[in-house]
């Protein structure tokens, strides 16, 4: 049957990603660079906001950063400073009243923030403004937080957004952008990665360091954990607004969210860590094959790193149509596996009659995974397909900022390995342990790993009982 739109297969997604700079004449141009770097962490919607000191400006559209961003917007956000945002929606459906950043005017000027994560007390804190009268814009969680900075009876700034910090829970990596400052938070947990660094003077805040390449920036350090920064004319100072007994890194950024290229949680190499889950994938589950293959983009570290283990020969017998929009018109004739082939399509010659290994990050519902085993089979022409997934089962889904279905959905979260193998076709199926993820990952006491164990580190308001079913039941 045809349909008019159509979705080709679902990936686990990250919120967002954000970018700011302080001190700078182009400020706009360079988080327009960055939030381009960190494409790949939202592409349903951008925005910039920029100060030149005196108004804050702002442009945001949905679609991507390189479409939405032309020369003569750009040019209409004026200043030294600014912040970046690129979205996909977790908390707050996907419209332009919720592309951020969110800008507000209250009695202590203008203020505008980028938010990456999921705030898991939003909706209690909302329910209790709006009986009080405040009225919300948007349906995103980020709005809680301008409400409560708006409402806070402290005389500072710092102060206003410290005591707003401490009343919501969750997962937050945030930029403030105000008239003479650029304030960075990131919560006591750590979920959510972000770096400071520098450029011509300038220091600059970005989800992942991948963006600091393109503009040339000095990568300085994390923020921390419970730390605000605050940058303003006189430099740069922080401090610790609240402390955790445990850091709660979320380990996904790892395994499929960061680009390759980029270093986090202390500077580790986002790369070095796949090719080593790939390598330990092959140690736990090493199977006589002739080619070890990945699904793209994801899977090629790990992949690399299984077949560099296994000593079988590495190639790309999938291959990515990198030019592929959110929607598809289907033709009204069916064509077999289109939904995967519109992204991906196999070379014959590689997989033909060959015993064929393919390495992917995750399973989720586990329908694209039997589409793309089937593929190989009947299109690749594969004699024997075997799936390697280079993390463990996905049982329990994400609060903290990360767009994962429903437990029920989770194809893991009620079906043994046996059974999801069966179901997606393969002729084996092996996960990377929870063991073996943990022995890769530097000191991985410091992970959140929910999605694999339902051991969710951040506790949830009595009010989230529908969640609560979610992770128990």
């Amino acid at each position: 049957m045809s349909r008019d739109v159509f979705l080709p297969f679902y990936n686990i997604k990250e919120e967002c990603g954000i970018f700011g700079v302080f001190g700078h004449p182009e400020a706009s141009n360079l988080t327009y660079l960055g939030l381009y770097a960190l494409q790949h962490r939202g592409q349903e919607g951008a925005g910039i906001c920029a100060c030149d000191g005196d108004t804050l400006h702002i442009e945001k559209s949905m679609g991507l950063v390189a479409d939405i961003f032309s020369e003569k917007r750009l040019k209409r956000l004026p200043g030294f400073s600014a912040i970046g945002h690129n979205r996909y929606s977790t908390a707050g459906g996907s419209s332009l009243k919720n592309v951020q950043p969110l800008i507000a005017n209250y009695a202590y000027g203008t203020i505008a923030i980028a938010h990456n994560g999921n705030l898991i007390n939003a909706e209690p804190i909302r329910r209790e403004l709006e009986s009080q009268g405040a009225i919300f814009q948007s349906s995103s969680d980020t709005e809680v937080i301008l409400h409560l900075i708006a409402r806070s009876q402290q005389s500072q700034k710092i102060a206003k957004i410290v005591e707003t910090l401490k009343k919501v829970s969750g997962a937050f990596s945030l930029l403030f952008l105000g008239q003479n400052e650029l304030i960075a938070a990131r919560d006591p947990f750590g979920v959510r990665p972000l770096v400071l660094g520098s450029v011509d003077g300038a220091y600059v805040f970005a989800s992942e360091t991948s963006a600091f390449d393109l503009i040339g920036a000095e990568y300085i350090r994390d923020v921390e954990p419970g730390e605000i920064v605050c940058v303003n004319k006189n430099g740069l100072e922080s401090f610790i607004f609240s402390n955790s007994n445990k850091k709660s890194f979320c380990i996904f950024e790892f395994i499929y969210f960061s680009r390759p290229d980029s270093y986090i949680f202390g500077h580790t190499c986002v790369n070095t860590i796949r090719n080593e889950l790939g390598r330990q994938l092959a140690r736990e589950s090493m199977i006589d094959a002739d080619i070890v293959i990945p699904v793209p983009d994801s899977g090629v570290p790990a992949a690399i790193g299984y077949s560099t283990e296994s000593k079988i020969r590495f190639d790309f017998g999938l291959i990515r149509n990198h030019y592929v929009g959110r929607t598809f018109i289907e033709p009204k004739q069916s064509i077999r596996h289109f939904g995967v082939k519109i992204k991906l399509n196999p070379v014959r010659d590689l997989l033909k009659n060959k015993k064929v290994v393919v390495v992917d990050d995750s399973i989720v519902r586990g329908t694209t995974s039997k589409k793309i085993v089937k593929m190989i089979r009947e299109v690749g022409g594969a004699k024997e397909v075997h799936m390697r997934i280079c993390s463990p089962p996905t049982i329990g889904p994400c609060f903290y900022g990360i767009d994962t279905p429903t437990r029920q959905e989770l194809i893991a979260s009620s079906h043994l390995i046996e059974e999801i193998r069966k179901y997606i076709t393969a002729d084996t199926l092996a996960y990377l342990s929870l063991e073996g993820l943990k022995s890769v990952v530097p000191n991985p006491e410091n992970y959140c790993t929910a999605c694999f164990d339902n051991k969710y580190p951040i506790s949830f308001p009595v009010e989230k009982s529908d969640q609560l079913e979610l992770i128990f039941t």
